[in-house]
């Protein structure tokens, strides 16, 4: 990080409310079974220093995504994985590839390390050139758009990264909801891996990066020590083996995502396809501070999207059947 730059980044605005129903976080509302004993037994470990080897972790992760245990770096959330991507790689006054409209920590880490980032609309970020930029970084689903990265050409620009000695750093924050293949343990990639939103528990951070060769021991070597809890290491493993909910969450979204899609269409909003567990809204002729303020009055959050640049925009997150069905019903009297 450079020093230099702290001073003149700001934060970033996420989702995330006190309402009664917050659709402003993308994160699962049901968690997998028995988290509950896995974290009052890690408990009674956490008067020790947690094993630094997090092997155990370390191997739910890598069996999660396809790739060698030695590949995984655990990390406390998928934020922090982004960070020590970007700062073992990226140096003052390089450029980095970000796509627009996307997570707002990825130019906000980029400007940390006294580099430049140069915005590329998120639909084009595979089809341009790497050549002379220390990163590239793709989120696949792009948040807050949803959709998928095409596997074909993503693939072809993780050759192209490669070949021009540019880092890619793929944010597959909510490829879980999806059946799509990770990029773990390709060469010349970092993929960053979340817990926190399919598995409902954004609050213990847990997440892990995925490299290889020189990236893994930069990225190891910068990892805090004991940066993930003892009850964080030991729930992560326990999700990350729990395939049947994993597929009941995959199938519960997707039925529920496209039955909002059409309800909301029919309520005057303009909805963009998606693949994650979220849709983004033009809201027409409505303003978004009326959408917002309508919503907060009966006790739901959505997300503004003025703070990705998008003027006329909502995004709202997909939960269960009843909790949906209160807000297509509030936002239809907008």
């Amino acid at each position: 990080m450079d020093p230099d730059s702290v001073s003149a980044v700001g934060r970033a605005v996420h989702g995330g409310s006190t309402h009664d129903l917050d659709f402003s976080a993308n994160t699962n509302p049901e968690r997998p079974p028995g988290v509950r004993t896995v974290y009052e037994s890690a408990f009674e470990s956490s008067t020790r220093y947690p094993d630094e080897s997090y092997r155990e972790y370390r191997t739910a992760a890598a069996d999660y995504v396809g790739c060698r245990v030695e590949e995984v770096v655990p990390t406390a959330g998928g934020t922090e994985a982004i960070r020590l991507a970007l700062a073992t790689h990226v140096s003052p006054g390089d450029s980095v590839l970000v796509p627009t409209p996307s997570f707002g920590e990825y130019a906000r880490e980029v400007r940390l390390q006294g580099a430049t980032p140069e915005f590329v609309p998120h639909d084009q970020m595979v089809d341009s050139s790497p050549d002379g930029y220390a990163a590239a970084v793709v989120c696949t689903p792009n948040n807050p758009t949803g959709e998928v990265a095409d596997p074909e050409a993503l693939a072809a620009f993780a050759a192209r990264c490669r070949e021009e000695g540019t880092l890619l750093v793929v944010d597959e924050a909510f490829l879980d909801f999806t059946d799509a293949d990770s990029l773990a343990g390709r060469e010349g990639t970092v993929v960053c891996r979340s817990l926190t939103k399919l598995f409902g528990l954004p609050g213990l951070r847990m997440g892990f990066a995925c490299a290889t060769g020189d990236s893994y021991d930069r990225i190891e070597t910068a990892r805090p020590a004991w940066n993930l809890s003892t009850p964080a290491a030991a729930v992560g493993a326990h999700c990350l083996r729990q395939g049947a909910f994993v597929e009941r969450t995959r199938e519960r979204v997707a039925r529920e995502r496209e039955r909002m899609r059409e309800i909301l269409a029919e309520s005057g909003y303009e909805v963009f396809e998606s693949d994650a567990p979220f849709l983004l809204l033009d809201v027409g002729s409505r303003s978004v501070e009326a959408v917002v303020e309508a919503m907060a009055d009966e006790g739901i959050a959505v997300r503004d999207c003025r703070s990705f640049g998008l003027e006329n925009h909502v995004r709202v997150a997909v939960k269960r059947r009843e909790e949906n069905d209160r807000l297509l019903e509030a936002l239809a009297r907008v």
